[in-house]
């Protein structure tokens, strides 16, 4: 356990970061997952913007973004 102030604070702030990121990964990956199951525009929309969301919170690097995002569009055209 933190003795210092400072670091109680901090340990308040990550535990309250964590569970943000928590959701915004799950969501991604939700996302990502409904696309690999049934490809439509909708899907796929959904998952863009979830993905870049994820990229925004440092969640996921933006060239893995970019790979995820094309391997997602390459199933929909197909």
């Amino acid at each position: 356990m933190p003795i210092l102030q400072s670091a109680k604070k901090a340990l308040r702030s990550s535990k309250r970061k964590a569970q943000v990121n928590k959701v915004v990964r799950s969501r991604a990956k939700t996302a990502v997952d409904a696309v690999k199951a049934s490809a439509s525009a909708e899907t796929l929309s959904t998952a863009f913007s979830r993905i870049d969301r994820a990229v925004k919170h440092n969640l996921l690097h933006k060239n893995k973004a970019a790979r995820l995002k094309s391997q997602l569009s390459k199933r929909v055209a197909a």
